[in-house]
Order: structure tokens, then sequence, then C-alpha cells
């Protein structure tokens, strides 16, 4: 069978992850095409993460996590996908386990620039690409970044794209990461899943998003919980009048604590709700900036 030339090219780049200490593993990618999220990344909890590009082979994803959940280490899961695909000098795959053990894989034929690179907890890879500094600067980036799997997913794209990114521009973006119970009420794995389907800047718009997610979803740090009192009450009073929570910025305590949680229920910030009383600060800081 021959490679089907009329298939659009994943011309991209991508880095796989791994955090063996809080149990993180994904995806992060940006690419000249629409809707990358919807084929590269791949990503099971406990066991690992696949991106695959170029003339991507979509079952590298599915059949790739198989592999590693049934014990191959990744260099033997590239082997294996590659040597069962007539077509694999196209194709460009990074697999990491969950110990974060990585490789990666960049067929013959795939267009320049094309290359890839792994470092600890890590695979980077890209191709059609305006130089080796995008994916260099992109594990350089993963590695020197501190914080959750994400941030340093996130922070490799944005290092490659200042590095020279896909030689044919940019249009979408995306991030997956999984942990075991991560997800929403932890009753799924899925713990970041966000894309960037068609924008003129969508690793910028990544961040966005992600930064929103965190925002609404992220957990509260003890040093963001601030009693309510003083400048900060009147505040708070005076921007739940203007948003029409409260009829006036003199109701009683009770009427108050009412208007402040119906504020915090209708957008979305249960999770950062205190006990009565007391605020998150980044919801006072949203507030402050959507009066």
């Amino acid at each position: 069978m021959e490679l089907n030339n009329n298939q659009p090219i994943i011309a991209t780049f991508s880095i796989v992850g791994c955090d063996p200490a809080t149990g993180e593993v994904g995806v992060a990618v940006q690419s000249k095409f629409l809707g990358v999220g919807s084929v590269v990344p791949w990503a099971k909890a406990g066991v690992g993460a696949v991106a695959t590009q170029a003339f991507a082979n979509p079952a590298y994803g599915p059949e790739g996590l198989r592999l590693l959940e049934e014990g191959s280490c990744p260099d033997e899961v590239i082997q294996t996908l590659t040597s069962n695909d007539e077509d694999f000098l196209h194709r460009q795959v990074g697999v990491i386990d969950a110990k974060g053990n990585a490789a990666t894989f960049t067929g013959e034929e795939c267009y320049d620039w094309a290359g890839d690179v792994t470092g600890k907890n890590y695979a980077a890879q890209g191709n059609i690409l305006v130089n080796r500094e995008t994916v260099t600067h992109m594990g350089d980036a993963f590695e020197n970044t501190e914080g959750p799997l994400a941030d340093r997913l996130i922070a490799g794209l944005k290092a490659a794209q200042n590095a020279g990114g896909d030689s044919r521009g940019k249009q979408s973006a995306a991030i997956y990461v999984v942990k075991k119970n991560g997800g929403y009420g932890g009753l799924s794995d899925v713990f970041v899943d966000l894309r960037v389907d068609d924008h003129p800047e969508p690793i910028e718009e990544l961040d966005r998003i992600y930064q929103l997610q965190q925002l609404y979803f992220g957990e509260t740090e003890p040093y963001d919980i601030e009693k309510i009192e003083g400048k900060l009450e009147e505040d708070l009073r005076d921007w739940l009048v203007r948003l029409e929570y409260l009829t006036s910025q003199e109701v009683s305590d009770d009427e108050f604590h009412q208007g402040l949680t119906a504020y915090l229920h209708t957008e979305n910030f249960e999770a950062r709700e205190q006990e009565r009383g007391y605020i998150d600060m980044k919801v006072y800081e949203f507030m402050k900036t959507h009066v």
C-alpha cells in the first residue's frame, strides 16, 4: 500500500513529559494544522503518553499505550509500532512511560527540518521546523521550569516557538495531561485537556485558557486565603452592588454572605469557596478586573 500523499502533513512540534513524583503524564503540541489536538496527543494515567505526527498514524496512540501498559519500554514500543508500518519512514513519534523513561523517532522521509531529543522525563520532536533549536530549546525549557507538568509543557512550547517554530506558521495547539483521579471531582483521570483549534497565536491562547482552568479548578493555596475585613470587605461590597448581587453596600452580614456565595456559584468558583468570612484572593483579583 502506498502512502496517500493527499493526506495533510501534521507539521508540528510536540513534547511528551512526565512527573513521576505527582503521577502526571501528558503531551503538549503546536502546529500549522487545524485542530492538532484531535490527532497528536494520547495519554493514560499510570501508563504513559504518546505524540504521533508528520504523516501521522493515529493508531500509534492507542497501540503505543497498550504496549506500554503490557510492559514494553518506550524504545520497544517505537520498534513495534514502526516495524508494523510500511510507511514508518514518514512518521514521527514520541513516547514516555509513567516512570519518565522516554524515546522518540523521526523517519528519514520527514520533511526538513525534522528531528528529536530526549532528556530527563521528556521527549521533544518536530518536523518542517525553522531549525534544530526549536526542539532543543523546547527540551531545555521543560528541564528548567518548575511547577506542575502542564506549566513545564507549555513553557516548552513557548520556547520552541521563540526559537523558530513551524516553518509554515501557527494555527492550533493543545495540551493533554492525565493523573489518577485527577479529573473533575476526582471522578476521572483527565487532569488538563485543552485545545485551541484555530487561532493566530495558538500557544498564547492555550496558555490563557490554561490559566483560566487553573483559576476555576485549581486548589486554593493557604497563602491565598484572607479574612474579609477592612478595605477588602469594602471592595467586595462595592463590587457585589455593581454586579447586582447586593442591593446596597450597607446590607447585613448575612445578606453580604449570601450575595458573595451567589457570585461564587454563578462564576463557577465552588472549588475556591472558603468558610464564611474568608476569601481566596485569586477570586478577589478576578472580581477586580471584571467589575
